[in-house]
């Protein structure tokens, strides 16, 4: 191959590589987190199915709430001074607020939580023993 003919191929493959790495950086600033607006916590054998998940500060999120455990569950989440206050059995029914949900044996319930501050917030079901047996998750609020 002559001195030309290998200057104009590497010209070829550098034309190539900034073309190729225009794409990928094009691609990546135009990639962004998707939203999550919903989420499924399934409930079967006294466990949470969903330990952990991550939605972004301030958008509304509709949680479907699913027992499929032939007793009741519920499903509390906030932070620690909400989970102590819990903890003492102050209701028995949870219905009139959107972070705290009793879910009957074998039925759905639908709920949606704007978190309006970033952290980590404890979802717990704190029916006599339920949390010692391990019904408790987190859900990361952060910022996108």
């Amino acid at each position: 191959m002559s001195t030309k003919s290998k200057a104009r191929f590497a010209i070829m493959i550098a034309g190539a590589a900034v073309a190729l790495a225009g794409t990928v950086l094009a691609a990546c600033s135009s990639a962004k987190a998707e939203a999550v607006d919903h989420a499924t916590i399934a409930i079967r054998f006294s466990k949470f199915t969903t330990k952990e998940l991550t939605v972004p500060v301030g958008t509304p999120i509709e949680f479907t709430l699913r027992n499929d455990d032939p007793i009741d569950h519920e499903w509390i989440v906030g932070t620690a001074e909400v989970h102590e206050q819990h903890r003492t059995g102050s209701e028995a029914v949870h219905d009139s607020r959107p972070t705290e949900v009793t879910i009957p044996a074998l039925e759905s319930r639908k709920t949606v939580v704007t978190f309006d501050r970033p952290g980590d917030y404890q979802f717990v079901c704190h029916l006599p023993g339920h949390e010692q047996y391990g019904m408790r998750g987190t859900i990361h609020v952060v910022r996108q």
